[in-house]
């Protein structure tokens, strides 16, 4: 290399190869290159709300690309989603020091009763189907141990004019603002939904808000 520094780039490639992108994640650089930076930034946020944390939860981890945003915060995370491909492609990924364990589940099914420090969904309510909307949230907050808390991420309802083709094929259950309150306030105390556009997260005008991410607190 001209500057000597980034040899250790090379020295890494050599040593642990060169990282793949996820199933998912590969899709999206080819398609929409910009979006995976709106992904990132909502890992992040989930970060930094959950740093600290112990044993945390991630429930539909698709190819668990960006999990490591957040385990990178917290003391050990246990990922799942109930697509075995998407599981079977991220436990292929990995690599030390960023192992983790990942695993199939269907949370509308069954609680993962390991009383978890911190949980989080990014991306995934949008996909529940209405009448399982209840469960998987009981579920949610089933699985977090006394002083638990977890964090929902999804696009807003008033988003999906603007929504791609494929996106909408899947997005079954979009809400507002205050139908997220309302749904997730039924499995805990307080629910704190702050708004986020591209990779803002921001105290604006709810009906203003591409994305939703909610602070829940205290399960009931």
């Amino acid at each position: 290399m001209h500057e000597g520094q980034y040899d250790r780039c090379i020295e890494h490639r050599d040593r642990h190869g060169a990282t793949r992108l996820g199933l998912m994640t590969s899709y999206t650089w080819h398609h929409d290159p910009r979006h995976l930076l709106f992904t990132l930034a909502r890992y992040k946020f989930v970060a930094k709300l959950l740093r600290g944390r112990g044993r945390v939860l991630e429930v539909g981890c698709a190819d668990a690309f960006a999990s490591r945003i957040v385990q990178q915060e917290v003391g050990a995370l246990v990922a799942v989603d109930l697509d075995e491909a998407f599981v079977q492609d991220a436990l292929g990924r990995m690599q030390d020091p960023w192992r983790f364990d990942c695993r199939v589940h269907d949370l509308v099914r069954a609680p993962l009763a390991e009383g978890f420090d911190g949980a989080y969904s990014v991306d995934v309510l949008e996909h529940i189907p209405p009448a399982d909307e209840a469960r998987f949230i009981g579920n949610l907050a089933a699985s977090l141990g006394e002083g638990g808390v977890a964090v929902v991420g999804t696009p807003s309802l008033e988003s999906q004019v603007h929504a791609s083709v494929a996106s909408r094929e899947g997005h079954v259950n979009c809400k507002n603002a205050g139908a997220l309150r309302e749904c997730l306030g039924r499995a805990f105390r307080d629910v704190f939904v702050f708004s986020m556009n591209d990779e803002v997260v921001h105290t604006g005008f709810d009906p203003m808000a591409q994305y939703l991410m909610a602070l829940c607190v205290g399960r009931r």
